[in-house]
């Protein structure tokens, strides 16, 4: 599915601001062309008043047998006038007050005539055919006025004439078109650039510092070292950047920390452990001899893989970015001199990531062996999804029971009915495959294949491959 909105937070913000600056324009627009509307049906509505009061002011003055031309030259296509004995608008109908004084006031008799006038919606928009003796030249403006668009508002004019007739008056208006000129619409769009333009400028400023903060914290999630960022923008991306340094600061500290503890502990106890085999060699007993160098020897092997596991969780080698099937690959050839049964498909195209080339190296050659120890054969291949690169190293060996799949990579966690201590060692192999990859920004998870065997994938960050070219130069230099 598209997305409808574009994906930078700028782009975000300036289709907004524009947005609401059009539906503010448009709005303007229409409420401009809605009282322009309303000032001229009222300039109608009061041009068809004065008309009525002068038509019906000639009547009571001009002959009788002059009153049926008088009402031929007063039609027109929007205003019909036509004299009888009954009234249009009924008593007690009229609406309009304020219309029907002002019509007393234009005929100026004393006392002034009744004057009934009626607003409503019109029943139909065509307009009544003219009387057959009306002019020609009035049957062309007839249909062009009924091929207008006309309002829904009529207006009926009834008045009171001297001798007991009424002359009755009907209007309708005609809705003035929307008359908006090309000239404002070229306004309103250099001006709407102009903005936008200025809002693009203006809004890098905000947007940049958060770019940076993205790709730190991006960089550090994958294991590198991050510079500490220098706080600017708002003061709430500054606070944010120094929330992000102090952050930074603290799991650093946490990860020497706690890569020290492990480091000094084992180192510690390598010592006391050195004397107790040398002590154990001096029991005359064999059996009891043999017993006391069989344990001394294991805990002396828990020593060397905490110091493992804790050179696994260190962080000072330096990151590079490599094409990661060349570096699987020259891997799986020196495994492979070794007698080992490996089986390695490349990738057609180069495949760009950042990594610590002797702890990543660690961690494949630790599964890779994992998979030859019990599976007696390895078949590994690389696969690629959005943002991340996939190797996957499967075996034909017995696999892990379902409920153990997580399990397994706790640090010490043997699986006694598949792996036994002698050839599974200590435990912390797949802990430290877990922990090496993570600490790249990736992720180390298993699976039982359908027809047996298990399948490891290790996952890791894909770089740029601006990155990959760089490095490729500085490797020919």
């Amino acid at each position: 599915m598209r997305r409808l909105m574009p994906g930078s937070l700028r782009a975000q913000l300036v289709l907004l601001i524009l947005t609401a600056l059009v539906l503010a324009q448009g709005l303007s627009l229409w409420l401009f062309a809605d009282e322009r509307s309303l000032a001229v049906r009222a300039a109608l509505a009061q041009e068809a008043a004065v008309r009525a009061a002068s038509v019906a002011a000639l009547l009571q003055e001009a002959p009788a047998d002059l009153q049926p031309s008088i009402l031929r030259a007063a039609d027109s296509p929007l205003v019909r006038f036509s004299v009888g004995p009954g009234a249009a608008v009924p008593k007690g109908h009229q609406s309009a007050d304020r219309v029907a004084r002002e019509i007393r006031s234009l005929i100026g008799a004393t006392p002034g005539p009744e004057v009934r006038v009626s607003l409503r919606r019109a029943a139909r928009r065509a307009l009544p055919p003219p009387p057959p003796d009306a002019p020609a030249a009035m049957m062309p403006m007839h249909k062009a006025m009924n091929a207008m668009r006309l309002t829904s508002v009529s207006m009926q004019i009834s008045i009171a004439l001297k001798d007991g007739n009424w002359l009755n008056v009907m209007t309708r208006f005609r809705r003035p078109p929307y008359q908006i000129a090309w000239s404002q619409g070229a306004t309103f769009a250099v001006t709407a650039a102009l903005i936008a333009a200025a809002l693009w400028l203006a809004l890098g400023r905000l947007i940049r510092p958060l770019r940076r903060l993205a790709g730190a914290a991006d960089d550090f999630g994958r294991g590198q070292d991050v510079a500490e960022i220098t706080p600017s923008g708002p003061e709430e991306l500054r606070r944010l950047t120094i929330a992000f340094n102090d952050m930074q600061t603290r799991i650093k500290r946490f990860i020497e920390d706690r890569t020290q503890l492990l480091a000094a502990l084992g180192h510690d106890l390598r010592s006391p452990l050195t004397a107790l085999r040398v002590r154990a060699e001096m029991v005359d007993e064999p059996e009891t001899r043999e017993r006391m160098i069989a344990t001394i020897e294991e805990m002396q092997e828990m020593v060397e893989a905490t110091l493992s596991f804790a050179r696994g969780i260190a962080t000072s080698e330096p990151a590079q970015t490599v094409d990661l099937g060349r570096f699987i690959g020259d891997l799986t050839g020196e495994m492979a001199e070794t007698g080992g049964a490996l089986q390695f498909d490349p990738p057609a195209g180069a495949i760009p990531v950042r990594l610590r080339p002797a702890s990543a190296r660690r961690a494949f050659r630790n599964v890779i062996e994992n998979a030859l120890r019990y599976g007696e054969k390895a078949e590994i291949s690389i696969e690629t999804t959005p943002g991340l690169a996939h190797v996957l190293i499967e075996d034909q060996g017995p696999g892990i029971p379902q409920a153990d799949l997580e399990r397994v990579f706790d640090p010490f966690v043997r699986l006694e009915t598949s792996r036994s201590r002698e050839t599974g060692g200590m435990g912390l192999g797949l802990s430290i495959v877990r922990t090496i990859l993570r600490a790249h920004g990736g992720e180390a998870t298993l699976t039982n294949r359908p027809l047996g065997g298990l399948s490891v994938r290790l996952s890791l960050p894909i770089a740029e491959t601006s990155e990959l070219s760089s490095a490729n130069k500085g490797d020919e230099l």
